[in-house]
C-alpha cells in the first residue's frame, strides 16, 4: 500500500480518534491525485465507523503541512494536451475533480475534523485547512494563496473563503499572494487557533483522555464533541493574535485600496505600494507585479461573482474556471517559469491590467461541456 498518506488511530476510552498524515515531506507534502483519492476513501470509511469520534489531519516533516497541489503533474497534463481543447486535458479533469470533491467533503464532514497546519500552508494546503471544523496552525505557520505567481487563481474554495475574511483582506491576499503568519491568520479568519509546535503532543494526550459525549440525537452529539475539542484546545492554543501582524497593522490601508470592485483600480493602487516603507506591503506589491495580471482580474471578479453562491456552487464554478486555466497557456507558462525552468521570467499574454477584458474573464465561467452533459465534478 502506498505511504504518501499514513492512517492510524488513537485510543480514547472506548472510542478512537482517527489520524490522517500527509507523507511527502521532501515535496513539502504537496497534494497529488493519489493522495486525494486515498484521503477520500479513508474519510468515508471513518465517517461510517461509530467508534471514530473525530479526525485529525496532519503532516510529516517539520517544514510544511501542505505547500499546495502537485502542479508539476498538472503541468505535464497541459503539455500532453496538444489540441488546446479544455476537455482534452484528462489529468486536469481528474486532478481538480478529485481535489475539489475532497475539499468539499471536508467542509461537510459529519464528524469533527481537526486540521493541524504546521509550517508552510499554501494553495491546496489552505483548501485542506479551511475544510476543518477546528483549524489549528503552528506559531511559525506561513500561509498564502500565491496563485498569482503561476497564472492560476485562489481555488479549492478560495472564492468562497477569501470574501469571508476580515474586511477586504481576502481581496488583497488574492491579488498579491502575500504570506501571513499565525497572528494574521487568526486576525483575518484563516485559522481558528494557533499553538506552539512543542505543545501539540500535550494537546493530543489530553484530548485522548476525554470521555466523548454520545446521545441518540446525532446533532446534539456533534455539538458537544465540537465544544469538547474547543475546550481542550483552549488550554494550549490561542484564538487571538499575540501582537498585530503586518496585515493587521496595514488593515485600514488594505480596506481603502480593496473596497472598490474594479480590479484595474485595485491593481493600480497596490502597484503604488511597491516602494512603500513597509517591507511586507512592498513585497506583496512586487509579487503581484511579477505575477499574472489576468489572475488578479480573474480572482477578484470570481470573489464578486460568487458572493451569494453556496459553497457547493462555488466549487462547481471553480472547477470550470480551473479547467479553462489548464488549457489557456498562461497557467502552463507560469508553472514553467517558476517550477520547471525556474527562470522566473514568465511571458504573460496580458502585459498590463488594462489589457484584461472583463468579457475574457467571464468566458472562463462558461462550462466547457455540452448543455446535455453533466459536469465531471459530482459533489455530495
Amino acid at each position: 500500500m502506498s505511504d504518501v498518506v499514513l492512517f492510524s488511530t488513537i485510543d480514547s476510552g472506548d472510542k478512537r480518534i482517527a489520524v490522517a498524515t500527509l507523507n511527502r515531506p521532501k515535496a513539502l507534502n504537496s497534494l497529488d491525485l493519489e493522495m486525494t483519492e486515498l484521503l477520500t476513501q479513508q474519510l468515508r470509511a471513518w465517517a461510517s465507523d461509530d467508534a471514530i469520534v473525530a479526525v485529525i489531519l496532519d503532516s510529516s516533516g517539520d517544514k510544511a503541512f501542505c505547500a499546495g497541489g502537485d502542479i508539476t503533474s498538472v503541468y505535464q497534463g497541459m503539455l500532453d494536451n496538444q489540441s488546446g481543447q479544455v476537455m482534452n486535458n484528462h489529468y486536469a479533469i481528474d486532478f481538480f475533480k478529485t481535489e475539489y470533491a475532497l475539499d468539499y467533503y471536508l467542509h461537510t464532514y459529519k464528524k469533527p475534523i481537526i486540521v493541524w497546519g504546521r509550517g508552510i500552508i499554501m494553495g491546496g494546503g489552505i483548501g485542506l485547512l479551511s475544510g476543518g471544523s477546528h483549524r489549528v496552525v503552528s506559531d511559525d505557520a506561513r500561509l498564502a494563496m500565491p496563485e498569482v505567481t503561476i497564472g492560476l487563481f485562489p481555488d479549492v474554495g478560495g472564492s468562497w473563503l477569501l470574501p469571508r475574511l476580515n474586511g477586504q483582506s481576502g481581496r488583497f491576499l488574492a491579488a498579491t499572494g502575500a504570506i501571513v503568519g499565525s497572528d494574521d491568520a487568526l486576525f483575518t479568519g484563516l485559522a481558528d487557533y494557533a499553538i506552539p509546535t512543542d505543545t501539540w503532543t500535550d494537546f493530543i494526550q489530553e484530548l485522548a483522555a476525554q470521555t466523548w459525549p454520545t446521545y441518540p440525537c446525532k446533532r446534539r452529539t456533534r455539538i458537544e464533541r465540537d465544544d469538547l475539542i474547543h475546550d481542550v484546545l483552549s488550554k494550549y492554543a490561542r484564538i487571538e493574535a499575540k501582537s498585530p501582524g503586518p496585515l493587521q497593522k496595514n488593515f485600514t490601508l488594505i480596506n481603502q485600496i480593496c473596497s472598490v470592485r474594479d480590479y484595474q483600480r485595485v491593481y493600480r493602487e497596490i502597484e503604488k505600494l511597491a516602494d512603500h516603507e513597509d517591507d511586507w506591503l512592498a513585497k506583496a506589491a512586487t509579487t503581484m507585479l511579477r505575477g499574472s495580471a489576468f489572475t488578479v482580474g480573474l480572482a477578484l471578479t470570481l470573489q464578486d461573482y460568487a458572493k451569494n453562491m453556496s459553497l457547493k456552487e462555488v466549487f462547481e464554478l471553480e472547477y470550470i474556471v480551473a479547467l479553462h486555466c489548464a488549457s489557456d497557456g498562461m497557467f502552463q507558462e507560469g508553472v514553467r517559469a517558476l517550477l520547471i525552468d525556474k527562470d522566473r521570467d514568465p511571458q504573460w499574454r496580458y502585459q498590463s491590467i488594462e489589457e484584461v477584458d472583463i468579457n475574457d474573464i467571464y468566458d472562463y465561467f462558461e462550462a466547457p461541456w455540452h448543455d446535455n452533459e453533466e459536469s465531471p465534478l459530482q459533489l455530495d
